[in-house]
C-alpha cells in the first residue's frame, strides 16, 4: 500500500469516503480481537464491569469514569497492536530496538490497565459496603 497520489492535497469532503474510514476501523478492531489475547481479556474485563454497573446502578458521574478507564484501556491496546505490526514489517528478525519498542507499548497498556482496575476500585468500592 505505497500509494503516493495526492500526498498533501486535500481531499474534498465525502460521505463514501468516511463510510469506507469506519469500515477499516471497525476491521482493524475485529482483527484485534481475532488476533489479540489481551484484547480477549480487556473484552471480558469491560463486560464485567458494564455488568456490575448495571447490577449496582451506579450513578452518571460513575459511570463516566468507569467509560473514560475502559477506553483508555481499549486505546492503549489498539495503539500497542498497531505498533507490533509495524516494528515486525520493518524489522522481521531480531531487534532490540524494536524489544524496546513493543516492551514500551506493552508497559503503556499495562500502565492503563493497572489505572482502570484502580478506577473501578474506587468507583465499586462504595456499592460494594452498602451492599
Amino acid at each position: 500500500m505505497n500509494e503516493t497520489k495526492n500526498v498533501g492535497t486535500p481531499q474534498r469532503f465525502s460521505l463514501a469516503a468516511r463510510s469506507k474510514s469506519f469500515g477499516y476501523a471497525i476491521a482493524g478492531i475485529a482483527f484485534m480481537l481475532k488476533t489479540q489475547h489481551n484484547a480477549w481479556l480487556h473484552l471480558a474485563a469491560s463486560v464485567i464491569v458494564v455488568g456490575l454497573g448495571l447490577y449496582f446502578n451506579v450513578s452518571s458521574a460513575d459511570w463516566r469514569w468507569l467509560v473514560a478507564a475502559m477506553v483508555a484501556v481499549w486505546v492503549a491496546e489498539t495503539i500497542n497492536t498497531a505498533v507490533e505490526y509495524v516494528c515486525d514489517v520493518v524489522s522481521p528478525g531480531y531487534a532490540i530496538a524494536v524489544k524496546h519498542a513493543k516492551d514500551i507499548g506493552a508497559g503503556g497498556v499495562l500502565i492503563a490497565a493497572a489505572g482502570a482496575v484502580l478506577i473501578g476500585a474506587l468507583t465499586f468500592w462504595p456499592y460494594l459496603q452498602n451492599g
